[in-house]
Parts: C-alpha cells; structure tokens; sequence
C-alpha cells in the first residue's frame, strides 16, 4: 500500500480527496500548509506527494515542493491545482504530473497509479 501525502489547505477537498484515495488503497496523510508538508514528508518519507500551489502560510505549493524534492531523494510530486497558469512556470516542470483540480477525480487517480508504477514499478 503506498503512502500518499495530499498537501490541501480546503478541509472539505482534503477530506473528499483522502476518502476518495483510501477507497483506492493508498494510505494518506494530509497536510494543511507548505511548512507542515515540508515537515511531514520529512518524518514519514512518502510514496508520492499530491501538491496544491496556493497555500497559506508564507509557504506556496512550489516552494514546498522545492524544499521536499532538495531534502527527500527521489520522491515524486504531482501538482494539483485549480489554476492552469502556474504549468508555465518553470519550478512546476521539476513535478512528475500537473492535474487541474475539477469534480472528476478520474485524471488524478489514474497520474498517481502512472507515477507510482514509473517510480517503483
């Protein structure tokens, strides 16, 4: 079972998204803001982080992500977010995937099962 930490600031799409995955067998931790995502992926060393950009905090999705790819090796992060803007900014290229946020869970389901099988087959 991979452990799959879901950085979301909204408490309602983070309970969606974590009842949604664990349907999915993935166990998941969640994580409110960039500083506490740094931290956890630190501590429980996941799978695959999820990553929404806009965050509270001082800390946006992209800066945590930075922070959590320079201090855990080889971990894969996938971007999830409402804002399709951010796809040309080049600290997002460093993600595996870049999934917009909608009511259809579908597209980030099947990026997460893609990476997880590049990444540990």
């Amino acid at each position: 079972m991979a452990l799959v930490l879901l950085v979301e600031d909204e408490e309602n799409v983070s309970l969606l998204y974590r009842s949604e995955l664990e349907a999915e067998g993935y166990e998941v931790l969640v994580a409110f803001d960039g500083k506490e995502a740094v931290r956890m992926a630190l501590e429980h060393r996941p799978d695959i982080v999820i990553m929404d950009i806009n965050l509270p905090e001082k800390m946006d999705g992209l800066e945590a992500m930075s922070k959590i790819q320079s201090s855990v090796e080889n971990i894969p992060v996938i971007i999830n977010t409402s804002y399709s803007q951010y796809k040309d900014n080049f600290i997002a290229w460093a993600a595996e995937d870049y999934v917009e946020k909608s009511g259809d869970l579908r597209p980030l389901k099947e990026s997460i099962a893609r990476v997880l099988a590049e990444f540990y087959g």
